[in-house]
């Protein structure tokens, strides 16, 4: 299952996680949060991140 989680600290910093996304999918697929909500700050790549490309859908959830 591929997921999107946003989180919103009680100071208004927020952090997107993307779980189940291979290659660079992961920022195609949270790209329209990022753009809404301002400048990148950091980030920080998982293994998933270096995995082989899947062309199934997302699944997004925000919490």
């Amino acid at each position: 299952m591929k997921i999107i989680e946003v989180i919103v600290s009680p100071t208004g910093e927020t952090k997107i996680e993307t779980r189940g996304f291979s290659g660079g999918e992961c920022r195609d697929a949270s790209r329209f949060i990022e753009q809404a909500l301002g400048q990148r700050l950091t980030e920080q790549l998982t293994a998933e991140f270096h995995a082989s490309t899947n062309t199934e859908r997302p699944n997004i959830q925000l919490s």
